[in-house]
């Protein structure tokens, strides 16, 4: 008799990583339980639930063609039950209950933000020349500013214009 997928089996923890179990089957096979697969709760560390030699019983959730057999815990158990789902934000007390610390307060709301435009620098009693003067070194600088993006998006320095 071979493990088919869907088989609840008894196996013997014979491993545990940080990323699940292994687990001895019948017919001298081995699979893993991930983390995320051994209860129903969040699992942080899996020696703290699992030892090694512990039998368990194990649902065969699939075998890949390399012959590697996914397994779970958990769903060997019955599902925890749960109350109606918060209306409140996501993460407030949903799956798996009230959040660590109690519930998250309630979200102030952020006024709308509206575009101001960057306030001008003070032009006081310059001359025409001046204000010219200034104009265009703003003009130059943004102007290399916007060549060095586009260089940039292009692949560093690359340019189509040869001159």
């Amino acid at each position: 008799m071979g493990v088919q997928v869907g088989d609840i089996i008894e196996g013997k923890v014979t491993g545990i990583k940080p990323f699940g179990a292994f687990v001895s089957l019948p017919d001298n096979k081995n699979g893993l339980v991930h983390i995320s697969e051994v209860s129903y709760e969040f699992v942080q560390d899996l020696a703290a639930v699992l030892e090694e030699g512990q039998t368990v019983s194990v649902k065969v959730l699939s075998i890949a063609p390399d012959g590697k057999i996914a397994l779970s815990i958990k769903r060997t158990q019955p599902a925890p039950e749960r109350g109606p789902r918060p209306s409140g934000p996501r993460g407030a007390g949903g799956p798996g209950g009230p959040r660590p610390g109690g519930p998250r307060p309630p979200r102030k709301e952020a006024p709308p933000r509206v575009w101001q435009p960057k306030p001008t620098m003070p032009q006081g009693d310059l001359s025409f020349e001046d204000m010219m003067s200034r104009y265009k070194t703003q003009s130059e600088e943004k102007i290399a500013d916007l060549k060095r993006v586009t260089e940039n998006r292009r692949g560093g320095g690359y340019s189509r214009h040869k001159g």
